[in-house]
């Protein structure tokens, strides 16, 4: 039995029918309905946003040439809700120095004026290849207008190459504890830090490095405070554990950082993201958290090296889209540990243009609901007593042969996330199903699944395991079926939110 409540957009008008009222037309561009995707050509890394005169500025990696190479510059966006993006244009051009076109690195706001630029300048430290050598080391620029545009601070960069290959991503902190500035620099396997006084004379101080994990690169550093009070130090990089079955997205660690070096509560990371395509990860503060805060935000860039260049969107002239912006927490564990959890932004949720609630369908094979869509948020509870595997196929053909799974499979006891019956970005057939551990003893699943044009990014239970994947189904395909396997699952507490 189908039990089927409207919310109150849904009875805008009472004689609509089910299909009419929820449905939506197909689209005619693959640009995504909600997620920030650069305005035309290429983009890549996000630069850590920053709070600054009522709105979050935003720098990411840019190339006005694509697909021709020629690297990349910065370009900038402001929004007040992290949701809605005003483009700025580019605050840092490519070529304007001997040492070429920016490279990823991050902002800061310099509210004492340590550097010498004035109290609240804005200073940007980023990796160049410096002309001649050819050798990635850190450059300093600034901006005295607020970030829109910035100059930079000579032709030599503040902290040299010491005559390694990989030496990039600076990722630059007000240390409050130590009242210095921090850098964590991401150098091949491990990760140094750096301090300074006035972000242009930098020390070594140490290094922490990594196992297992490949080249590491965008670092990333904060305190937090968790859900028992306790502080933790995070250390975060972007990290590929293919070859031992784990993620290629953000790795972390919790642990202290007593101002000179960086001590793990374990030496084996964790993850921040299950899926194939959250990946230069940034977090940063939220304007009005406390200090330690107990929540930050973040984002990625939804997209993996190994198959970046294969989109559809490139038709339309485009090639980059970030994930929506979360929130992270850090909560205790039963066992003593310490971890993230993700959410949405609630700014998101609250603006649907329908909705639609399923109080409760019990399923045996498969459900078709009245419902299509390709730009929505979708929450259920999946419960069952004897099961081998439940959950949603969405963006589903016609003909129910292309879809999107999303899902639990009791009987390998975890989740996971598929992509292999739509069209996807991996033509290898090596990344097509995500997976992460579950505990299938506890018989029920919540699912928290944010579907877009070119997208799907899955949050279960609290939000300590999210998948974040790009998918291109056909655009007529827009079907949703509740499926179960090996027994009878009960879907309840439906609701879609059409997103605008």
């Amino acid at each position: 039995m189908i039990i089927i409540t409207g919310l109150a957009a849904y009875y805008a008008e009472k004689n609509s029918s089910i299909s009419e009222a929820a449905t939506s037309s197909s689209p005619q561009t693959y640009r995504a309905g909600y997620h920030f995707t650069t305005p035309d050509k290429w983009k890549n890394d996000p630069q850590k946003p920053i709070y600054l005169d009522g709105a979050y500025h935003y720098y990411y990696l840019y190339n006005r040439d694509y697909p021709n190479g020629n690297g990349t510059e910065w370009r900038h966006a402001t929004s007040t809700d992290l949701v809605h993006w005003k483009d700025e244009g580019v605050a840092i051009p490519k070529y304007t120095n001997p040492n070429g076109d920016p490279w990823s690195g991050s902002v800061v706001v310099d509210k004492a004026g340590t550097a010498g630029f004035g109290q609240g300048a804005v200073v940007a430290i980023m990796t160049q290849p410096t002309a001649g050598r050819r050798q990635q080391e850190q450059y300093l620029w600034y901006s005295t207008d607020h970030g829109y545009t910035f100059k930079a601070y000579g032709k030599a960069p503040v902290l040299r190459n010491p005559g390694t290959a990989d030496f990039r991503d600076p990722k630059i902190i007000w240390d409050s504890l130590s009242h210095k500035w921090i850098m964590a620099l991401a150098e091949g396997t491990k990760v140094s830090f750096y301090e300074s006084q006035n972000l242009k004379t930098w020390r070594y101080m140490s290094s922490f490095v990594t196992k297992g994990i490949g080249l590491v690169e965008c670092p990333d550093l904060y305190l937090m405070r968790a859900d028992d009070g306790t502080y933790k130090w995070v250390l975060g990089v972007s990290a590929n554990g293919k070859s031992s079955g784990r993620p290629n997205t953000y790795a972390y660690w919790t642990g202290d950082f007593n101002g000179a070096s960086y001590l793990p509560d374990h030496q084996e990371p964790q993850w921040l993201d299950y899926g194939f395509d959250w990946y230069a990860a940034v977090t940063f503060e939220d304007a009005a958290s406390q200090d330690p805060p107990r929540q930050r935000y973040a984002l990625a860039w939804m997209n993996n090296w190994d198959y970046a260049n294969t989109t559809p969107t490139l038709r339309e002239g485009f090639n980059g889209m970030d994930s929506i912006v979360r929130r992270i927490e850090m909560k205790q564990t039963g066992t003593g540990s310490y971890h993230l959890v993700s959410q949405p932004l609630e700014a998101l949720s609250q603006t649907p243009k329908a909705a639609v609630t399923y109080k409760q369908i019990v399923v045996n094979g498969s459900t078709t609901l009245p419902f299509t869509g390709y730009s929505y948020e979708l929450n259920a509870d999946i419960a069952w007593s004897e099961l081998q595997n439940a959950g949603l196929r969405l963006r589903e053909s016609s003909d129910k042969k292309r879809h999107v799974d999303v899902g639990v499979f009791v009987k390998g006891g975890y989740t996971y996330a598929n992509r292999a019956y739509t069209g996807n970005p991996d033509k290898t057939g090596r990344y097509l199903e995500s997976r992460a551990p579950f505990d299938v003893s506890k018989k029920k699943v919540h699912l928290r699944i944010f579907v877009d044009t070119t997208s799907i990014e899955v949050f279960i239970d609290d939000g300590s395991v999210v998948y974040s994947n790009i998918v291109f189904p056909e655009l007529k395909d827009q079907g949703i079926s509740l499926f179960s396997e090996g027994g009878t699952a009960i879907f309840s507490n439906v609701v879609i939110k059409q997103l605008k």
